[in-house]
């Protein structure tokens, strides 16, 4: 699957990085060079994330340990948030804390309960190197954290504890995906 362009997209579809896979679980380097190879990374993430049905990507998903992600997310008020973030911080996370369903298509058909907070803040950089300040609410906020979580090596299975852990991990064990290759 990999390298398979996507008709009317400038992307490529890549693999998926599955849980389990070491890019997955080492946090990703700061980018340094900006230029046509970040734009096309960029590019790909998007064309993957569509492909994939996702609401947000990151780098090291697609194998790439690099701290970039690309979203179009809506919020708990279905209002669209379209875009991309080079190397992201996020800076504030706070509000109540929702335990909402959460998945990632870094474990494709599981979903698990998992506390995040209702509202987060990411400042970063564009792919031409121009500071971008992202604001989320609710499923939003989810997601920006979900994403910056990735870059630091960590996958929402790493928020539970439990039984609620002990379920997805069976399940992550036990699904087709898991067996492959």
């Amino acid at each position: 699957m990999r390298n398979r362009p996507i008709p009317g997209s400038s992307g490529i579809v890549r693999t998926m990085s599955l849980l389990g896979d070491p890019v997955l679980h080492a946090a990703c380097e700061p980018v340094t060079e900006f230029g046509p190879s970040l734009a096309r990374l960029v590019e790909d993430m998007y064309a993957t994330m569509y492909e994939a049905r996702g609401v947000g990507l990151a780098a090291n998903q697609i194998g790439v340990p690099s701290r970039v992600f690309v979203f179009d997310c809506p919020d708990d008020e279905d209002v669209r948030h379209l875009g991309h973030v080079v190397n992201p911080v996020l800076v504030e996370a706070d509000g109540i804390t929702v335990r909402g369903s959460e998945g990632c298509l870094s474990l494709p058909g599981l979903e698990a309960g998992t506390p995040r907070f209702d509202h987060a803040v990411v400042e970063g950089v564009t792919m031409t190197g121009e500071p971008v300040r992202i604001d989320g609410t609710g499923f939003f906020a989810r997601c920006l954290q979900h994403e910056c979580d990735h870059l630091e090596g960590r996958v929402y299975t790493d928020r539970l504890t439990g039984l609620r852990r002990a379920r997805v991990l069976r399940a992550a064990r036990r699904a087709s995906w898991a067996r492959r290759g």
